[in-house]
């Protein structure tokens, strides 16, 4: 097995307002950290080309574009149809520069009907096999629609589950499905046992790290800005729990990434 000893960051919105004042700074830190990639992944349409115009600065990140379901709220029906049309139309123009669909997924805490949720998730999925690109996958009290979802599209892509949080059993489906597992500040929580249990479980071959930054804080960090900055305490704690040497989980969890988002080191 090749040595790599780098890490990636395969969940993390470097594009939000919360590093306006100091993204370069906050990059070329987790980069002295050996953070060598991160994923940005796409929340809605105006934000894309935001996204093209950061990985033409930042060579080390990689983009994907999607829906997410939380910015539907805002929207009717008929205008989701409309954001459809759109996104396969910008996935077209620069399916060469995303390595993946997402974030989309199902969300049953929002102020979202779970029907409107569905469509568009099955219209993202309908673009990922057009474009044969994986999914970044949220979800929220939502596993059992999520996974329905997956099964009756017949979607074999792969792709991963961003923050994964719940029982083996659905771990496992994931797994089963072509999934990895996205695991992030999540784990550095004592109380989250199920979620360690399952992650233990697991182990690192189906792994991938991630900050989930600027949200999702490490224990020790709760009401802080996350960063990428931080990815090597998702190690330290990964290690601890998986009983792993950091040094097998950094390479492992990138290869992990590679394989997931066919995307080579830069």
């Amino acid at each position: 097995m090749r040595l790599v000893y780098n890490m990636i960051d395969s969940h993390c919105h470097i594009d939000l307002p919360a590093f306006d004042t100091d993204r370069a700074e906050v990059l070329n830190k987790a980069k002295s950290l050996a953070v060598s990639k991160l994923l940005v992944p796409g929340l809605h349409l105006w934000q894309f080309d935001t996204l093209l115009d950061l990985q033409a600065i930042y060579p080390e990140l990689d983009i994907c574009f999607g829906l997410h379901p939380y910015f539907l709220r805002q929207h009717a029906p008929v205008d989701s149809k409309n954001k459809i049309t759109s996104l396969a139309e910008k996935v077209s123009q620069h399916v060469n520069q995303i390595v993946a669909i997402g974030e989309t997924g199902l969300d049953a805490v929002i102020d979202v009907p779970m029907v409107e949720q569905i469509e568009l998730l099955e219209a993202q999925i309908a673009i990922a096999k057009t474009f044969n690109k994986p999914l970044v996958l949220h979800h929220r009290q939502s596993h059992n629609e999520l996974i329905q979802v997956l099964k009756s599209t017949r979607f074999s892509l792969g792709g991963s589950i961003h923050a994964f949080s719940g029982s083996y059993e659905i771990a496992k489906t994931y797994l089963d499905l072509g999934f990895v597992l996205g695991v992030g500040g999540t784990i550095t929580y004592a109380r989250a046992k199920k979620t360690r249990q399952a992650i233990a479980k697991v182990g690192i071959q189906h792994l991938v790290l991630e900050t989930d930054a600027p949200d999702m804080p490490i224990f020790g960090f709760q009401g802080q800005r996350n960063t990428p900055e931080r990815l090597p305490l998702i190690v330290d704690a990964l290690s601890d729990l998986l009983h792993i040497d950091s040094k097998t989980i950094k390479n492992i969890s990138t290869e992990n990434y590679q394989r997931t988002f066919s995307s080579p080191i830069k």
